[in-house]
C-alpha cells in the first residue's frame, strides 16, 4: 500500500484530516521511522489508540525476509549501540544492534529503549520488518514488547568487539581496540550549522580503517592507543567508515598496541567478495591501459575529468592539467580497475607533467603520453596497494602505491589455485 492509500485509509478510520495525516507520515518515514510504527503513532496522536496491527508470527531468524510482516523471535543481544535521530526539530535516542538465534543474526532498531543488554536472550513479540540495505530489520516499538527467555547458545560471539577488517557497513554497538594513525580536526556545515568534528585513520594488526568523530574525545591523538566502545559502522565512498558519537566511549590504553604497516594481501575474488576494504594489497597482471589515461584536464570546481572542456556538473570550464592512469589488473581469480594519481603516473611515465605536456605538444597528439605508459607497464606484474571500493559499476582499487613484483610466479601461481574452488 502507497504512503498516499494508508494516508488515505488512516485518516477515515480516525477522522481527522488526510493532508494532515499524510504530513505526520511522511515526516516520519523521511526520518527512517518503520511504517509501521509510524502509522501506530499517527493513531496515537488522534486519540486512536495502538489497534490495527497484525497477529504476530513466531519464526526463526533464519526463516525473516524483507517481505516478512510482524514477527515474534526468541533470540540473544549480540550488540547493542546508540544513536541521535532529528525528528521534528528535536533530537530522539535510539538504540540499535544486532539479534541472533541458532539460524542467524539480524540488526534491529529499538525505538522505545526496553533495555537490552549484550548477552541477554529475550522474546521480542511484534517486532515490525523492513528493509534496511537490502537485508530484513527488526524494528522494536511501542506496539512490540521484549521479555526474558532462557537462555540459548547461538554461533556468534557477544559483545561487539571486532579486529577492524572485520567491521562492514551497517554494523552496530561494535568496540575496536586501535592506534589512531592519522587524526585532524575539521570544521563541517551540520544540522546545527557549523560543527567540529575529527577524522583520521586507525590501525590494529589486522589493518586500517578511516574513521570520524562527530563528537570530539581528546583520546583521539595521532599515535594513541585507545579502545573504542560503542561505535557503528557507515559506508563512505565505497568503505568501511568507524563512526563514534556522544554516546560512544573512548579510553586511552595503558599499554601501546603493535599495529603492522603492511597492508593484508587479497586474492582479487577474495577482495572483491569483502566489499570495500581501506588498505588492501593485490599482485596481478596488468592487462590494458585504459581510454581517458594520460594527459587529461579536471574541473577546477570539483576536480572531475572534464570531456572536451565540459563538466558534468559545472558545464563549460577552464581546466587545469593532470595525469593518471586507469588500468586492469588480472590475478587469475577476478579482474579490477587500477587508478594511479599524478604521483603514481608521473613514475610509470618516467617524466613529469611538464615533460608529459612537452611531448603530447612535440607530438601534437596528447595520446603519446598513454601510449608511453603502456609501453612501460602492460604485460608486467604489479604489486599495487590502496583503498579498494566496489559497486554495480565493477572494483576499483585507488593506488596508493605501485611497483614491479619481485615474487616468484610459480609459487604465487600455486598459491592462487589453493584458494580457489575446483
Amino acid at each position: 500500500m502507497s504512503l498516499e492509500d494508508t494516508a488515505e485509509e488512516l485518516a477515515s478510520a480516525l477522522g481527522a484530516d488526510k493532508a494532515e495525516v499524510k504530513r505526520d507520515l511522511e515526516n516520519l518515514v523521511q526520518y527512517s521511522v518503520p511504517l509501521e510504527e509510524a502509522k501506530q503513532s499517527v493513531r496515537r496522536k488522534y486519540g486512536g489508540g495502538g489497534g490495527g496491527a497484525p497477529t504476530p508470527e513466531t519464526v526463526s531468524i533464519a526463516d525473516i525476509g524483507t517481505d516478512s510482516s510482524n514477527v515474534t523471535v526468541t533470540a540473544k543481544v549480540l550488540t547493542v549501540g546508540k544513536r541521535s535521530i532529528r525528528y521534528q526539530n528535536e533530537d530522539h535516542l535510539i538504540h540499535e544492534g544486532e539479534l541472533a538465534d541458532e539460524t542467524g543474526k539480524i540488526s534491529y532498531t529499538d525505538w522505545h529503549d526496553f533495555g537490552l543488554e549484550a548477552g541477554d536472550t529475550v522474546t521480542v513479540t511484534n517486532a515490525g520488518v523492513r528493509e534496511w540495505e537490502g537485508n530484513p530489520e527488526l524494528n522494536l516499538g511501542d506496539s512490540s514488547s521484549v521479555d526474558p527467555a532462557k537462555a540459548i547458545e547461538v554461533p556468534f560471539s557477544v559483545g561487539g568487539d571486532k579486529p577492524l577488517t572485520d567491521l562492514k557497513p551497517g554494523d552496530r554497538g561494535v568496540n575496536v581496540d586501535a592506534v589512531v594513525s592519522e587524526v585532524e580536526e575539521k570544521t563541517i556545515s551540520g544540522r546545527d550549522g557549523e560543527t567540529t568534528i575529527l577524522s583520521g585513520v586507525l590501525a590494529d594488526d589486522s589493518g586500517r580503517l578511516p574513521f570520524t568523530d562527530w563528537n570530539p574525545h581528546g583520546e583521539l591523538e595521532a599515535g594513541a592507543s585507545v579502545r573504542i566502545t560503542g561505535a557503528y559502522v557507515r559506508e563512505f565512498r565505497g568503505i568501511p567508515s568507524v563512526n563514534i558519537s556522544e554516546f560512544s566511549a573512548v579510553e586511552a590504553l595503558d599499554t601501546d598496541l603493535e599495529v603492522s604497516d603492511d597492508a593484508p594481501r587479497k586474492r582479487i575474488d577474495e577482495a572483491v567478495g569483502m566489499g570495500g576494504l581501506f588498505d588492501v594489497e593485490i599482485v596481478g597482471n596488468l592487462l590494458s591501459v585504459r581510454d581517458g589515461s594520460g594527459l587529461i584536464q579536471r574541473c577546477p570546481e570539483c576536480n572531475r575529468v572534464t570531456q572536451k572542456g565540459q563538466c558534468r556538473s559545472h558545464g563549460q570550464v577552464d581546466g587545469y592539467d593532470d595525469l593518471r592512469v586507469k588500468a586492469i589488473l588480472d590475478d587469475g581469480t577476478g579482474a579490477l580497475t587500477v587508478i594511479l594519481d599524478r604521483d603514481l603516473t608521473e613514475q610509470v611515465y618516467g617524466g613529469s607533467l611538464e615533460d608529459a605536456l612537452d611531448a603530447a605538444r612535440e607530438a601534437m597528439d596528447q595520446e603519446v603520453v598513454a601510449d608511453a605508459i603502456r609501453e612501460n607497464v602492460v604485460g608486467g606484474e604489479f604489486v599495487v596497494r590502496g583503498s579498494l571500493s566496489v559497486d554495480d559499476y565493477g572494483a576499483n582499487l585507488d593506488a596508493t602505491s605501485f611497483r614491479k613484483s619481485d615474487d616468484d610466479p610459480a609459487a604465487r601461481a600455486t598459491a592462487v589455485l589453493s584458494g580457489v574452488d575446483a
